[in-house]
């Protein structure tokens, strides 16, 4: 009886199974899509969690009927593919997977600049502006067949079109990226790389014609005269062209707007430009007021004037040397720097320094000054000096007299005749050096005869 009764049982299910629409691999309970009251599926009533069946109703396929997709009821027969649900209107010339660029949300694509990165031509720059049918040419019937994506390939027409300038009569590569910018909105931005030629400075030209002309771009060359012979041939400051300057610009001039400052470097071969002389190189004619040729070198052809109106002191009245250098240095007349303590007297060492204001201390005559004055200074009265040199021979109360026994102004170091080619001897101790030494004291002849040729005739 039992096993009757399975037996019964068994061929039920087996009946039941038979008649099901949805195939022997569906297991899902009948009550999770059907009510007691139909078998008819209401969408809006539908217990029933897709997301089970590993393709979750997202966007347009919420709303769908579910024979829209499942035509017949076994379900495991239905494909999780767009295109196989979907015709492909674009025949072809895209890729299968539909959601490359579309979503379940609309047809409508919203995000063709991010459907453009993830292709091998990013949208950027003017082409984020651009209508799709501009490089799409089958855009209206939906067809995207692949596009080169060098620029020549959609701009060759832009390319052939072009006259300012003229690319095709110039040669110019149709590789668009040497001159333009892909991120730039327009054209007439150029970002060609001239570095051959840097474009700096006075070259700094916004138009290509300036240079460029006739739609030459080749073969120009690099020499500043051919494209600077009118700038060359109209200069007067100085006249370039009856100087017969050199007609390599750079040998003067830098690329700096308006050429300046200039810098003319073969002057230091025969005259180098130091010191002040460095802040007049950009006016020649202060040194060249007569021309260019022959200019003497020496400082005083230049600096006549300023050594006559010298007043302190008058270099002139007093016969200074004209030899400007022998006093004063290329980087400014003052502060002076005349050697006085090695070439003549210690003034501004020794005892005598700081012991005097002006150099008229010293030189009351202003219109000489190789006279000077020892003996009308400080302590040097005669009655003292007198005392103090009683004992020496040919003293005399003389300025010249005191240089040639004290050269260095200390009293101990006196002058000794016994050092020099004539030791005072026998009567010439007592004879007063103004005797023997009447035109100074130095290149005094030590022969007999020229201190006693009157002795001789008489």
């Amino acid at each position: 009886m039992y096993k009757l009764s399975f037996l019964i049982l068994l061929f039920l299910v087996k009946i039941v199974t038979a008649q099901s629409p949805h195939g022997a691999d569906f297991n899902y309970e009948c009550q999770e899509c059907h009510t007691t009251d139909t078998w008819k599926i209401s969408s809006s009533k539908l217990n029933f969690e897709h997301a089970q069946t590993g393709f979750e109703l997202i966007g347009q396929h919420k709303v769908l009927d579910c024979q829209s997709c499942h035509s017949a009821w076994e379900f495991s027969n239905t494909p999780q593919d767009c295109y196989q649900c979907h015709t492909d209107i674009h025949n072809n010339t895209v890729s299968k997977s539909c959601d490359n660029c579309h979503s379940s949300k609309s047809w409508v694509i919203e995000n063709i600049n991010d459907v453009h990165r993830m292709s091998r031509f990013p949208l950027v720059g003017a082409h984020q502006q651009a209508d799709c049918q501009d490089c799409h040419k089958s855009f209206d019937n939906l067809q995207f067949e692949q596009l080169g994506i060098d620029c020549i390939d959609c701009h060759i027409s832009d390319y052939e079109s072009s006259t300012l300038p003229n690319h095709r009569e110039a040669n110019f590569s149709n590789d668009c990226q040497q001159c333009h910018l892909i991120t730039d909105q327009q054209w007439s931005r150029a970002n060609f790389e001239h570095s051959f030629f840097p474009l700096e400075g006075g070259h700094k030209i916004s138009n290509c014609f300036d240079c460029h002309s006739q739609n030459n771009f080749e073969g120009l060359t690099q020499d500043c005269i051919v494209c600077h012979q009118n700038d060359y041939n109209s200069t007067t400051n100085p006249n370039h062209s009856n100087l017969n300057f050199s007609k390599n610009c750079l040998d003067c001039h830098s690329t700096n707007p308006n050429w300046r400052p200039t810098d003319f470097r073969l002057h230091d071969s025969f005259y180098p430009l130091l010191g002040a002389h460095k802040t007049i190189a950009n006016d020649c004619a202060k040194c060249h007021s007569t021309g260019y040729e022959n200019t003497p070198t020496d400082c005083f052809s230049c600096h006549k004037q300023n050594y006559e109106n010298t007043a302190n002191p008058n270099h002139k009245s007093a016969g200074f040397s004209t030899d400007c250098e022998s006093c004063h240095n290329l980087n400014a007349w003052q502060p002076a720097s005349f050697d006085h303590d090695n070439q003549f007297f210690p003034i501004y060492s020794g005892k005598h320094n700081g012991k005097w204001n002006d150099c008229s201390d010293c030189h009351s005559n202003s219109s000489n000054f190789q006279i000077f004055e020892c003996v009308t200074c400080h302590e040097h009265n005669q009655t003292d000096m007198d005392d103090n040199h009683k004992e020496v021979n040919g003293y005399i109360y003389q300025s010249t007299a005191c240089l040639a026994c004290h050269p260095t102004g200390d009293e101990g170091n006196g002058f000794s005749h016994s050092t020099t080619q004539f030791p005072l001897t026998g009567a010439h101790v007592s004879v007063d050096c103004s005797t023997c030494h009447t035109n100074g004291y130095s290149g005094t002849s030590t022969e007999c005869f020229v201190c006693h040729e009157n002795k001789y005739a008489s």
